[in-house]
């Protein structure tokens, strides 16, 4: 058996038609829209509405943690818009939407990243697309576990939840013998990025659970430069898959 795994898509629609070339399937944790480039400034939702050099002033706020100035310059930009900001937000989405997941390979095993919008799938998912959120699947002969989203943060990317509903899904899975989650477990190395120069935000559940069950694998996304792209928790490899933007490559998962 084998599976093509990819994280943080953002956009990369043309690398993502030939993600699953010679697999079994494909398995995607998640981020497919691209809101805003930290490398390209000229590109995503930011940029095409206010243009480059105003995306890259929002970057640097937000990389400063200056979060209160970065939402006050959002709000500003927004007001120069006619009609609801959230309507043009929707409507750059959905574009995206429609072409990544035209591009989507079937069969393919997805949950959501923090920067998705989970409600508006549904109008773009093919036969071949299985959604998974705190649900478990057989692929193979083993068992894989499904967590979407992120948790909480100052960023208030679109599908953060809080602690105790992602703990929740995390413990509805049970043993598994490949845990696939959106954002790491909390292990520092894992967590940190190199280009970005922050920790984000890991799951203590998912390392609890890590601990107590030892699957053979839990995969994940989410950092896109980190400091350890892989470490072993008993048994267990775990392996940050993406940043399948800037790689283009999918993480190759056989038995």
């Amino acid at each position: 058996m084998r599976l093509h795994v990819v994280s943080d898509v953002h956009g990369r629609a043309d690398a993502l038609a030939r993600a699953a070339d010679g697999a079994d399937a494909l398995v995607c944790l998640g981020d497919l829209i691209l809101f805003v480039d930290y490398h390209d400034h000229a590109q995503g939702i930011f940029a095409d509405l206010f243009g480059a050099e105003r995306a890259a002033e929002f970057v640097a706020l937000r990389t400063a943690k200056r979060f209160d100035e970065a939402r006050a310059m959002s709000a500003r930009l927004w007001a120069t818009l006619d009609g609801d900001p959230r309507e043009h937000i929707e409507r750059s989405v959905r574009t995206q939407y429609d072409q990544l997941f035209t591009a989507m390979p079937e069969p393919a095993y997805l949950t959501y990243g923090n920067v998705d919008i989970p409600r508006l799938w549904p109008d773009y998912l093919r036969p071949g697309h299985q959604v998974l959120d705190g649900e478990v699947v057989e692929i193979g002969g083993w068992r894989f576990g499904f967590v979407g989203g992120g948790l909480r943060t100052d960023y208030r990317t679109p599908y953060e939840i809080d602690d105790e509903e992602y703990a929740a899904k995390v413990e509805a899975l049970g043993e598994v013998d490949v845990l696939c989650t959106h954002i790491p477990p909390a292990v520092p190395e894992l967590l940190y990025d190199v280009v970005a120069r922050r920790l984000e935000r890991g799951s203590e559940a998912t390392l609890a659970a890590i601990r107590r069950t030892q699957p053979r694998y839990a995969l994940f996304g989410h950092v896109h430069q980190p400091l350890c792209r892989r470490t072993r928790i008993g048994r267990t490899e775990c392996v940050n898959v993406g940043h399948f933007r800037g790689r283009g490559v999918p993480h190759v998962l056989e038995w």
